[in-house]
């Protein structure tokens, strides 16, 4: 197959590794910077050029769209599917795992447990949020961030209203959200694939961090899911209409509950810690896609 591998760059650990799993199965693989192709609509005629260059016919593409470059990225791979080439992950899908308030809807529409969450525009009625919130700790999160950053914990209420306005001070979208006293700085990544769980791992933050994100100094273990939290991840990932993802889970004495999901999720973190070969297995999982149409 001629496989496309959208992504800003080639050197980058989860593109390189699909590169290399694409190549070693035979692929014909091509890694394509999103932000230098072009896009072009004609009636009949829809095409993508990178580097001024007219992208070759490819029979299916990955895409790996960092959060900073979201809108350029998913009119990429939007332009892909116009064209009738199979995509890894839709433009649709991507664009409601970045957006965390559409991805929560879409999770809670299938009847899966999520944090207690909040969202609102005006100042006046943050109240109304946080009254419904289920702990006195709770946390703020940029609508679109990424990697831990623009989340902050707020101790108490008072605090929370501060951040709140503070945020809303330079028109920042914002969820509000319970924190898991017994989740703090802990969560589980699991890394679903189709229609199954591929790798998990369990992720803790450093001491006296609430996240648990590994580009902030996290550590990581293979970690042994149950039925449930398995069925869950599985299950959020369908929600929001992605067949690769990594799926964040808080255990807690509620059961398990969703926290995000990722629509490129990164490989070297949960790769090193289980010792597995996941980029081969998304190889594997593209081959057995395309062939059943």
């Amino acid at each position: 197959m001629k496989v496309a591998i959208l992504s800003q760059d080639a050197s980058l650990y989860s593109t390189r590794r699909l590169l290399e799993a694409g190549l070693e199965r035979g692929h014909e693989v091509q890694v394509i910077d999103f932000l230098r192709c072009a896009i072009t609509l004609h009636t009949q005629s829809p095409q993508l050029w990178h580097k001024g260059q007219r992208c070759p016919s490819f029979d299916a593409a990955i895409p790996r769209i960092g959060p900073g470059k979201a809108v350029y990225g998913t009119a990429v791979v939007r332009q892909l599917e116009v064209m009738g080439v199979p995509v890894l992950n839709s433009a649709d899908a991507i664009a409601c795992a970045r957006d965390k308030l559409h991805c929560y809807q879409q999770i809670a529409r299938k009847g899966l447990s999520v944090p207690a969450t909040g969202f609102t525009y005006a100042c006046k009625d943050i109240e109304t949020v946080l009254s419904r919130m289920n702990s006195k700790a709770v946390v703020i999160k940029l609508l679109k961030g990424s990697h831990g950053i623009g989340v902050v914990l707020a101790e108490t209420l008072q605090t929370a209203r501060a951040l709140f306005e503070a945020f809303r001070g330079v028109d920042a979208d914002v969820l509000v959200q319970e924190c898991i006293d017994e989740a703090r700085g802990v969560d589980l990544r699991c890394f679903v694939i189709g229609n199954q769980v591929a790798a998990a791992i369990q992720r803790k933050g450093p001491p006296g961090e609430f996240r648990a994100n590994l580009h902030r100094g996290a550590t990581a273990h293979p970690v042994e899911l149950t039925e449930q939290e398995e069925a869950i991840a599985v299950a959020a990932a369908q929600a929001i209409g992605l067949q690769i993802a990594g799926v964040d889970l808080l255990r807690t004495q509620q059961g398990p509950l969703v926290l995000e999901v990722n629509a490129s999720p990164g490989l070297e973190g949960i790769e090193k810690a289980t010792q597995l070969d996941l980029a081969a297995q998304v190889m594997v999982f593209l081959e057995q896609w395309i062939a059943n149409g």
